[in-house]
């Protein structure tokens, strides 16, 4: 099992940083998890006490809000979190098939990841992007109208190292690298993609 990076002294002033931002400090606890999995790839016992901490809250007030929510991780993601949706339009369209082949291009099953670590696949709920079914999100970026092989032939690009691009967005990132942007520290890549400047749903629009 890997090891955590410890949570430094930056991470922690950024954890302050975050909270600071609202009026209401716990309402930063959601981007503060972000931060947290950025560093140490998931969320942590000493990231949540960390948060409740700075927060004023409870562990056990934290630890409710991280095991809530499925996009916070209690183990370690790979660089690319690949999510199929297989709610039902999607899974009509095609969801389930690609969801298949990729557990058997992959050899891993739901929510585990590849033996080279570049790799975590999961079936999710719906994104909210129906009209573009059947969807695959790629740390959370969209990539539309999904075929079994353009799945295949895009995780093969991803653990070669070759550049993969959302089909409304930016050029993919890490995973931790996305989580630190869901945080709200911006990547200065906000601007890339068909949706720049456009006000369209998408990174530019969703993820300044």
């Amino acid at each position: 099992m890997s090891t955590s990076t410890p949570l430094d002294e930056k991470t922690l002033a950024e954890l302050h940083e975050i909270a600071a931002r609202y009026p209401e400090k716990r309402s930063g606890l959601l981007p503060m998890l972000h931060l947290v999995q950025s560093v140490q790839g998931r969320v942590t016992p000493e990231g949540i006490e960390a948060c409740a901490e700075i927060l004023g809250l409870s562990a056990a007030d934290v630890s409710g809000v991280a095991t809530f929510y499925t996009m916070y991780k209690r183990h370690a993601v790979g660089d690319y979190h690949v999510g199929v949706c297989t709610n039902t339009l999607c899974a009509v369209m095609g969801g389930d098939e690609i969801f298949a082949r990729l557990k058997d291009h992959l050899d891993v099953g739901n929510d585990e990841t590849t033996e080279d670590g570049k790799i975590t696949l999961e079936h999710v709920e719906c994104n909210a992007a129906c009209d573009y079914a059947p969807v695959v999100m790629v740390n959370w970026e969209f990539m539309d109208n999904m075929t079994p092989e353009s799945a295949v032939a895009m995780v093969d690009d991803l653990r070669a190292g070759n550049e993969v691009r959302s089909t409304r967005g930016p050029r993919v990132c890490t995973w931790r690298e996305a989580e630190r942007v869901l945080a709200g520290f911006p990547d200065g890549r906000a601007d890339e993609g068909p949706c720049r400047r456009s006000g369209q749903p998408g990174r530019a629009a969703g993820r300044a």
